[in-house]
């Protein structure tokens, strides 16, 4: 198995997600859907960019 970088887009959704769950868990913001879910979000926006670097076309 070869990694490599991952996409523009599937790198710029993880970070987003990543930002939107530490802004929701550290400065308290109220996003109605990851509050509450913070590490469920963090999860999946590590695991999407892990599918990024292992497939091709991501």
């Amino acid at each position: 198995m070869v990694l490599k970088a991952p996409g523009i887009i599937t790198f710029i959704l993880a970070i987003v997600l990543t930002v939107c769950v530490l802004v929701v868990k550290f400065f308290g913001a109220q996003i109605p859907l990851i509050q509450g879910n913070e590490f469920w979000f963090l999860l999946l926006s590590h695991v999407i960019l892990l599918l990024g670097c292992i497939m091709r076309g991501l």
